[in-house]
């Protein structure tokens, strides 16, 4: 099994930098309608960075001068309560409210909810997804892993690698619940993926193909749920990561990442035992006025939405 990981690494991790972008578009044109490219950027309350990631993809990877990279870049709204969907489209993206997908569907709050209902409001046969709260955003988180399924026919599906450092001055890596819950899973449970450097990083590609056949967890386990499921459905070849330098965004607070990591246990539990349902909730404390530690009891996210190739309107969608 270490031979195996081994050996992906050396195959199957690349560096941005190994693919110019000379190459990348010439790969494109040659591959025609099976090389469209849409980006799609899930956003909720991102007004602060959403705007200047738009503008790079749109004045680096859309310009007219060689026809660009990137046919499609359409902002996945949320539920937003501020300006992100203004500022989005004043950028130059497509915004696409969640509740106006697939509208028989009563929508669920969550980020694997707006990627799922995504793929019917995008045309491209790779579909790579970014996450809006990127700051100092370098169009390599697009370019980069976008090139193996432009250059690699039996690539299917390719995760971003980088550099997280925390934004607090402390010392360190931020992905606190990759280290301490979904690399233990992975390892433990799934140890061909072992050698994914950022198993939970929200920046990733892949074809159509295979996206339309995978489960969509609704919430924070979208990631860990994809990841595994693109392994039983293409193998190990069939992924890859590659490195795209330094990724900073905005960190959440430890009660979050709390929910987060419950929400990844039970992905991972789905997958290891379907229907055995444990307790789908956790509880929290924090200190009330009275001094006494107080309880909060959250939903874990159990939810997933079916394979979108299921889905009646994604099937007589004019795109098929």
């Amino acid at each position: 099994m270490l031979d195996d990981v081994e050996q992906w690494l050396r195959t199957r991790s690349w560096s941005a930098a190994d693919r110019p972008y000379a190459r990348l578009l010439a790969a494109k044109r040659a591959l025609g309608a099976n090389g469209t490219v849409s980006v799609v950027l899930p956003a909720l309350d991102e007004e602060a960075t959403v705007g200047a990631i738009v503008a790079a993809i749109r004045a680096e990877l859309m310009a007219p001068a060689d026809g660009g990279l990137v046919d499609e870049l359409v902002v996945m709204d949320s539920g937003s309560t501020d300006r992100t969907a203004e500022v989005a489209a004043a950028a130059g993206a497509r915004v696409v409210h969640r509740d106006e997908v697939l509208p028989r569907v009563p929508a669920l709050p969550g980020k694997g909810e707006v990627l799922w209902r995504s793929l019917l409001v995008t045309r491209g046969e790779i579909v790579c997804f970014v996450d809006a709260d990127l700051k100092d955003f370098d169009t390599a988180f697009v370019s980069g892993i976008v090139g193996p399924l432009l250059t690699e026919p039996d690539v299917e599906f390719v995760k971003a690698v980088y550099d997280r450092p925390l934004e607090t001055g402390t010392a360190g890596q931020g992905g606190r619940v990759t280290e301490l819950v979904a690399r233990p899973l992975l390892n433990l449970h799934w140890p061909l993926l072992a050698g994914f450097v950022q198993p939970l990083g929200g920046e990733y590609a892949a074809r159509r193909s295979l996206l339309e056949r995978l489960p969509f967890p609704v919430g924070y386990g979208v990631e860990l749920g994809l990841l595994v499921d693109a392994l039983h459905t293409v193998g190990l070849a069939g992924l890859a990561q590659v490195d795209v330098g330094v990724r900073r965004h905005r960190h959440q607070d430890d009660r979050a990442l709390g929910r987060m990591a419950a929400s990844i246990y039970r992905t991972a539990q789905l997958r290891l035992a379907r229907g055995h349902l444990v307790r789908p909730r956790l509880t929290q404390f924090d200190r009330g006025e009275d001094g006494a530690f107080e309880p909060r009891t959250y939903g874990v996210d159990t939810e997933e939405r079916p394979p979108m190739g299921e889905i009646r309107e994604y099937v007589e969608r004019p795109a098929a």
